[in-house]
């Protein structure tokens, strides 16, 4: 059964700026020095010094090297004339200068890869003066940053972050731009985490990002696999394709492997991540919450980290028995959900690597709440829970909506949409997951972006049509989420997916001001006023 609620109706809200820092401590290198380590033919004066190298043209100025990259909806050949005239000294493409250009000119064979090497070189190899930690995964690379960053804080150890929600150094936060940013912005951001003293980074590796690059020539103290679940098909196409590229970061194909790799040998992906790691004879650290019997996975045991005696509760978080190389403890943390047991079992094992004691490592558990929006609880002085959660992928989905399952006796509300112009094939087994985990679907609108929301909806909902469950159609999301609310009874969970942290809507080209747990505490303000 559904029922058809309202259109879509929202306010606008402008792009997050793009992150800054004071200053970069750059090395001392000049275009020739520069198209010698990029291997690379140069034309034009070289003897110009390079103190900077962007991609973004309005980054330009005296000093720096600008990469002309050829995009998917934009040139950047066509800035080129601008970022001279800001004061750029060089540029590096992968077209021949034009006719009658007296600048320095490096052609290369691939721009993108250039970029990566040469912001390396220009700001120094930051990379080199930090531990930094690199997460992949379909999901989980939020959480676990978090968890990394607060284990760091909890040894004595300034750190950085650059993650979906924030780039983060110190106590200084700015909203992410997004998930992994381009090479030269990290090796910028790495520099001046390095000049404030930081001694840990760690931040976010998604696969497209290590597709385009944007992580070729740092050098990893460790690397994280956290699991393997079908998301960005529309990018990567196949599976084999998406689990190659999860890989480059552990493999070397970046440039250097890194120092230990971290994998979840509970995801089938993992497994075969461990066997192809192992047999080329690299450091590898496995952790599960499995018994420690070889098992199904033919490993010789489930894990070096592993979690025994989980118990998760609502009001209380998880606690479980925690076993590592270096002893045993019992860990508390005020997340939610077995699946943050993995986060979890993640961050010690990088904890350990970088030497961390196993009290600091329990203490830091102790006090990190992790991300923003993943299964974050919206207060509320009722009788059922709401909780927001970033799950956008099926499997993510499924294991949100097992946590909530855990949780309660209640019913479980979930209200949940899909991204427009991304990967359907997940959009059925969604509908599906949710039909056989809920007491009540509202199918609303997630980010439909160009595509008609009710088109996207009516694929969600050939999914949940076999299940027999109970749904209804919302597309306006603040409708959606106000049903629900209004919906819940005693000891139900309202779970409300797709977007956690944002706190906007993505509609056509427009980005519109939207932020879940708000409406959810409007919606709660309601009722009780009711």
């Amino acid at each position: 059964m559904f029922v058809q609620i309202r259109t879509l109706s929202y306010n606008l809200l402008s792009n997050p700026p793009i992150t800054e820092v004071n200053s970069t401590d750059p090395a001392s290198i000049d275009i020739r020095s520069l198209a010698a380590a990029l291997d690379a033919e140069l034309t034009g004066a070289g003897d110009a010094a390079v103190t900077s190298v962007t991609h973004d043209s309005r980054q330009a100025g005296p000093g720096t090297v600008f990469v002309a990259i050829k995009g998917s909806t934009m040139d950047g050949h066509r800035f080129v004339d601008d970022v001279l005239r800001r004061g750029a000294v060089g540029i590096i493409s992968e077209s021949d200068p034009p006719a009658g250009s007296s600048s320095a000119w490096i052609k290369v064979a691939d721009a993108r890869r250039a970029l990566a090497r040469a912001a390396a070189e220009v700001f120094g190899h930051p990379s080199h003066e930090l531990d930094l930690v690199g997460i992949t995964g379909t999901n989980g690379k939020t959480t676990t940053t978090y968890l990394c960053r607060a284990l760091a804080e909890a040894a004595g150890k300034r750190s950085a972050m650059l993650t979906t929600v924030e780039y983060r150094i110190g106590d200084q936060s700015r909203p992410a731009v997004r998930t992994t940013p381009e090479a030269s912005d990290t090796n910028l951001f790495l520099r001046e985490a390095v000049r404030q003293g930081c001694d840990v980074a760690v931040m976010e590796a998604s696969s497209q990002a290590i597709d385009l690059h944007r992580c070729d020539w740092l050098r990893f103290r460790a690397a994280v696999f956290t699991n393997l679940t079908r998301d960005h098909l529309d990018y990567h196409l196949t599976m084999e394709r998406y689990f190659d590229a999860k890989k480059r970061l552990f493999d070397g194909r970046l440039g250097d492997a890194p120092a230990a790799s971290v994998i979840n040998i509970d995801d089938e992906w993992g497994i075969r991540l461990v066997r192809e790691l192992t047999a080329s004879g690299q450091k590898v650290l496995t952790f599960s919450q499995r018994s420690r019997e070889a098992g199904e996975t033919g490993l010789e045991s489930s894990g070096h980290f592993y979690a025994e005696n989980v118990k998760v509760s609502l009001l209380k978080g998880t606690s479980f028995s925690l076993s590592t190389p270096v002893g045993q403890a019992e860990a508390v943390s005020p997340l939610v959900g077995r699946p943050h047991v993995y986060n979890m079992l993640a961050a010690s094992a990088v904890a350990v690597e970088l030497g961390y004691s196993l009290e600091s490592i329990v203490d830091g558990l102790s006090v990190c709440s992790g991300a923003p929006g993943r299964f974050e609880r919206v207060p509320n002085g009722g009788d059922f829970a709401v909780v927001v959660d970033y799950a956008h992928t099926d499997d993510a989905l499924l294991n949100t909506l097992k946590t909530a399952g855990e949780l309660t006796d209640g019913r479980i509300i979930t209200v949940f949409g899909c991204g427009g112009d991304r990967d359907r094939t997940k959009r059925a087994p969604m509908g599906r997951i949710a039909g056989e985990n809920s007491g009540l679907v509202i199918l609303t609108s997630d980010n439909p972006r160009t595509e008609d929301p009710m088109k996207i909806i009516g694929e969600i909902e050939a999914g949940i049509s076999e299940t027999g469950a109970e749904f209804r159609i919302v597309p306006d999301r603040r409708e959606a989420i106000f049903t629900a609310v209004a919906a819940a009874s005693a000891g139900d969970v309202v779970i409300i997916a797709g977007k956690g942290h944002e706190t906007y809507q993505i509609i056509d080209q427009d980005k519109f001001d939207f932020d879940d747990k708000e409406v959810a505490a409007e919606a709660l303000a309601a009722l009780q006023e009711a």
